[in-house]
Order: structure tokens, then sequence, then C-alpha cells
């Protein structure tokens, strides 16, 4: 029977790749390998009659509710004009500098992932943006398409994110269930604010590496991103007005939500409400707040909040059905079974998520893997935190890496039609290579992801 609980994982990834919709292909397949297996006498249908309680508990699951507000929050930001914003101010300010524009690109990203946490509308808005004044400027296009595709995908680690959120949910009910295996009775949780500070540090030093190739680049190789020309440049009083125009509500936005946070003034949900109303206020002051802005970003909001909690509700029905027919079980003995223990297991799900991350969204290795394999890993000592900061960032490669990153992708559709796929994969895979580096930084020192929750929490 456990044979069948992998058919049906594999099913599932074959039906995706033939483009059918997410939460019907989870929940349509689950319920087909049930029922067949209730007419052969292979499942038991009372593992289906706790599907009412587990859409109850998702309708109930007040961690939830941030999504639906930071994607609020990042839609209404998206549309405020405030990328263009930083995007023109920062390139003023670091303009003349070679590399300035872009570390310009770079800080941006970093404060639009710390804002909106959205990748997709990152990657598309930055290459809208500033791939056309990066190539004007003399920029090589592969490190512009690069450094706008690395600058996108920092929405998946830096928090506010999304896969955060979920990440967090998923991985506290499977923390909970590794420690009921293991006969503790009074579990501990791990919350979506822990994984929010775990994440700052690991976030902002691969940050600090990507500048560091930039700058690198800028000593050794000065022709492939010059500096601005000075007739282009503003200075004085006007670019201290227009710099302190356009950093203030940004920071001050972002100390709102993750000060929050940090300070315990806040949980994630709460503060997924401040940064709403903080969005439509820098919109206001953006002189970017309508009637018609506000329509668009709430029928954003329903449905991409519909999509996800849909994926929830057949996600749930799938891994009743997976464990009904010992999927579970199964995953478990293998893992613990791999030759080098707990690092053997972490190294084979890793390599696997990555190799997803290729075919499937985020939302559905969250929802579909992570469930399988976390109470297994978390069974062997391994720190929840952690681990949601190793998968959180293992996706952001996955999704950089040639030829099958989404992030790519976003770009292609949006880059002009002088700059090549070929460029634009030329540009990523340092990046990638960057990425790399720092998941064995973090894998060999996993306090840089613990470190930081342990000292707030602790309190």
């Amino acid at each position: 029977m456990e044979i069948i609980a992998l058919l049906m994982f594999l099913a599932i990834v074959i039906v995706l790749l033939c483009g059918y919709p997410v939460a019907f292909t989870l929940g349509g397949v689950a319920l087909i390998f049930a029922l067949a297996g209730a007419v052969f006498g292979g499942f038991d249908t009372a593992f289906l009659d706790a599907l009412p309680s587990r859409v109850f508990g998702i309708m109930n699951n007040e961690t939830l509710v941030a999504v639906p507000l930071f994607v609020f929050m990042g839609v209404v930001l998206e549309r405020s004009r405030l990328a263009e914003q930083l995007l023109d101010t920062m390139g003023q300010l670091l303009g003349g500098l070679r590399g300035g524009l872009g570390l310009a690109v770079l800080m941006v990203g970093t404060l639009l992932a710390a804002s909106t946490g959205i990748v997709g509308a990152t990657v598309v808005t930055m290459g809208l943006l500033s791939l056309p004044t990066m190539l004007k400027r003399g920029y090589a296009a592969s490190l512009s398409a690069g450094t706008i595709c690395a600058a996108g995908t920092l929405g998946q680690i830096i928090p506010p994110s999304i896969v955060l959120v979920l990440l967090g949910d998923v991985l506290s009910s499977a923390y909970q269930q590794a420690q009921l295996q293991q006969g503790i009775y009074a579990p501990q949780t791990v919350s979506v604010g822990e994984l929010f500070i775990g994440a700052l540090l690991p976030g902002l030093f691969l940050v600090a590496l990507y500048a560091v190739y930039i700058l690198t680049l800028a000593v050794f190789r000065p022709a492939v991103c010059p500096a601005l020309p000075a007739d282009v440049r503003v200075r004085g009083r006007a670019l201290v007005l227009r710099v302190t125009k356009a950093m203030i509500p940004p920071l001050a936005l972002m100390m709102a939500v993750l000060g929050s946070i940090i300070a315990g003034f806040a949980t994630p949900t709460e503060a997924a409400a401040v940064g709403a109303i903080g969005a439509l206020l820098l919109a206001l002051l953006y002189r970017q707040l309508s009637l018609a802005v506000l329509r668009e970003a709430i029928q954003s909001t329903v449905r991409i909040t519909s999509m996800v909690f849909m994926i929830l509700v057949g996600a749930a029905l799938f891994s009743l059905v997976f464990r009904g027919y010992g999927g579970d079980t199964l995953v478990h003995e293998l893992l613990h079974n791999l030759p080098g223990g707990a690092f053997g297991a972490m190294l084979v799900v890793m390599l696997l998520m990555f190799l997803l991350g290729f075919v499937l969204d985020f939302i559905e290795i969250t929802f579909v893997v992570v469930p399988i394999v976390g109470p297994a890993l978390l069974a062997m000592g391994l720190d929840p935190v952690w681990l949601g900061i190793m998968i959180a960032m293992n996706l952001q490669t996955s999704f950089l890496t040639p030829p099958f990153g989404f992030a790519l992708f976003y770009l292609r559709g949006v880059a002009p039609a002088g700059v090549t796929t070929t460029q634009i994969y030329r540009g990523a895979v340092p990046f990638v290579v960057i990425q790399a580096l720092m998941l064995a930084v973090l894998a060999v020192w996993p306090e840089l992801a613990t470190w930081l929750p342990a000292r707030i929490f602790a309190q």
C-alpha cells in the first residue's frame, strides 16, 4: 500500500505538468486514489472523515489571515509607484560609483522584498523599470538581467514573505506531529514570527554577498557596469530631499511591520494588518490611491487568497489519503535509513525540493512536500526555524536557476527584444553560485538563522 502512496504523489506531479489547476489536481487525484482503494479494499475511508475538521481548522487559522493582508499590502505598494520612486532615487544616490546602478537595483529589490514579499510582481516591476535604464547606461545585458532576477527573488527569504507565512503554518503542524511521535505530549510550536526573525540575518547576509559580487565586477571589469555620466546626476540639497522623500516612507512601513513583531507588540497577523493600512497611506502619500486602484488591489487579493486556500483544502485531502496508504510511514523509514543520518536525509530532501522548484510553485511544494518530509526531518532533531529558512532559501535558488527558474521566465516576459534568453541565463548563474554558497554557510552555521529568534523570543 505504501507504494500506492508514492504513485499518487507521482500522478499529481504529472497532472500538474499537464497544466491542470493545482487545488483541483491535489484534491481530485487524491479522491480518485481513495475511491479506487476503497473499491479494492486497500484504503480505509474513515481517513476521509477527518476532512471536514481539517477544512474548518483552515477557516479558523488566525495565522493564515496574514496571507490576504500581506498580499493586499504588496499589491497596493506595487501600484503606488514605490518601485519607480526608489529606483530613480537610489540610482541618483549611487550612480556616481561604478556598479552603483546595480547596487541601487539590489537595494530597491531588498526594500521591495521587505515591503511586498511577492516575487513575481517584484521581478516584473524591476524588469520594466530598471532593465532599459541599465542597458541605456552601458551595463552588460547579462549582469543587468542577473541582478534584477536575484533582487526580485529576495521576496522569498526577506520578511514579510508569503513563503515564510505558509511555511510557518505547515512547519508548526509538522513539528507538533514529530514531537507526538516521540512521545512528547506537550509539544512546542514554531511561529511565523520566529521564521521572520530567523530569516533576517541570512537574508541580509545574502544581499551583502550580492553586493560584493557587483563591486568586484566594478573593480575588475568596469566596462560591464560603468558609473552614470555627471550630466544626468542630481547633487546637493535636491538629492537629499529626493532621498528623504523616497526612502523614509517605505522604511517606516518596514519598521512598523517587522518592528512590531520583534518588539512583541503584535503577532505577524496583526503586523500584516498594520502593513495593509500603511500601504494605503503610502499610496495616498504618493497620490496613487483611487477607487480604480483600490478595486484592482482588492480583486487581486481575492484571487490570490482564494487560490491559496483552495490549494490548502486540496492539500488537506491529499495528506489524508497519503497517510491512509501509509505514505508517511514509508517516507519516515526511507529518510531514517539513508546513509549519513540527519545530514543525508536533509541533503536528499533539499535536492528533491530544488528539482521540484523547476516545475512546481512554492505553494504546491509547501503544502504537498513539506508535510510529508517535515515530521521525519524534525524527528531527527533538526531545528524547525533553521529547516524553514533552509527550505525558503533553497526554493529561492531553484527559482533563479537556468533553464527553468520562474524568475527567469518572469523577466523574459518583460525584457526588451534585444536581450536574449542566453544573456538572462548567463547573468543568473553567478547569483545561483552565491545562493549555493549561502546555503552551505547556513548548513554549516545554523546559528545564523536560530540565534536571533532564540534571543528575542526567550525574553
